[in-house]
């Protein structure tokens, strides 16, 4: 609240004091949450911005427009379907609602035209009905919730992508929409307080596989995408729960200890692995921790209540990973970075 629109202020003015700020322009990725409709009158072109922060919002949209940048906005279907089991579940998708928006004439099918048309008449009651508008982030979850899986991604992007290839824009922008994908590969290290499904964005697996078929033209073209090359695995070596163990006092305490280091978030309610039985769910958080640990044959004990197998104990729906081989996925490691030290002389302003 106090220190977006300074940084934004700073970083453009800065733009602008070097000579690049007609080629280079510094924006701000806004979330849904800065504008709405009013309740009582819940369409797109009631649009307003949020009354508590309305002041911030129109000093930030009046900097933009000094210097002809862009509003970037992130809009998640998906987030209409979070948390919420009374929206209209097909609403979040492109193909069509049983019941459409009407908003005075105009019919909207889905959420994302709606979302987008809301922040365009939001800038229009602010006089910037013309500003032009990025999505800086749009994209579905595959792992993590109910609703976040293959299938639903699969769904929102084969509608997603013909349309932003067809330019169609939306009802009250009628043209073309610079949208970005989030995102690339998932990130296992994400923080999930908004929901276990925040690690599993990713177009992409862990090892650089396509979770699913997708045309990035939208055209119909079958240019589909590609999996990392060369990728390398580690041994078929699994760590899982030790079915002869008597004492299990100490499991929990275990389990908390791997998944406090490693990604558990597929064993959550409507995830992936969250049909195993107990001992599956030990297992599934011993093997992300020792994966997590390059398979070291100490990352396998945990007092005992843990064994390594060579036998494959993934489920049909659960994946038990086996980690990358850094030593011989070359391609895949973080790059050199080298840095130059440079001594400066001390400035004293007095």
């Amino acid at each position: 609240m106090k220190v977006t629109f300074p940084a934004l202020q700073n970083i453009q003015n800065a733009l602008n004091e070097v000579g690049v700020g007609d080629s280079i322009k510094a924006t701000v990725p806004l979330n849904a949450d800065v504008y709405e409709s009013p309740i009582n009158n819940p369409v797109p072109s009631a649009g307003m911005f949020r009354p508590d922060i309305s002041d911030l919002m129109l000093q930030i949209v009046q900097f933009l427009a000094k210097n002809n940048a862009p509003f970037t906005v992130n809009i998640y279907p998906f987030l209409s379907l979070y948390g919420n089991d009374n929206f209209p579940f097909d609403y979040a998708f492109f193909d069509g609602v049983a019941n459409p928006i009407n908003d005075n004439g105009v019919s909207y099918t889905n959420v994302f035209d709606a979302n987008f048309d809301t922040l365009v008449s939001a800038l229009k009651n602010v006089g910037y009905g013309d500003m032009p508008i990025l999505v800086g982030e749009v994209g579905w979850p595959t792992d993590g919730d109910k609703n976040a899986n293959i299938g639903n991604a699969f769904r929102f992007y084969n509608g997603l992508l013909p349309r932003l290839a067809l330019n169609k824009g939306t009802p009250l922008r009628p043209k073309y929409i610079e949208v970005y994908l989030f995102g690339l590969i998932d990130e296992d290290a994400k923080s999930i307080a908004p929901g276990n499904f925040e690690r599993h964005w990713g177009i992409f697996k862990y090892d650089g596989k396509p979770k699913f078929p997708m045309d990035l033209s939208g055209k119909g073209l079958k240019k589909l995408l590609v999996g990392a090359q060369n990728v390398h695995y580690l041994d078929p070596k699994w760590c899982m729960f030790n079915p002869d163990t008597q004492d299990l006092s100490k499991l929990a305490d275990n389990i908390n200890y791997a998944c406090s280091l490693a990604d558990c978030t597929a064993l959550g309610y409507g995830s992936s692995c969250n049909n195993l039985d107990a001992n599956g769910n030990a297992s599934y958080a011993f093997n992300m921790y020792y994966q997590t640990q390059d398979q070291n044959d100490l990352a396998c004990n945990f007092e005992g209540l843990a064994r390594l197998t060579t036998t494959n104990i993934s489920t049909p729906t659960c994946n038990f990973i086996v980690q990358i081989n850094p030593s011989l996925s070359p391609s895949l490691r973080p790059p050199i970075v080298a840095f130059l030290s440079i001594t400066l002389p001390l400035i004293l302003i007095l």
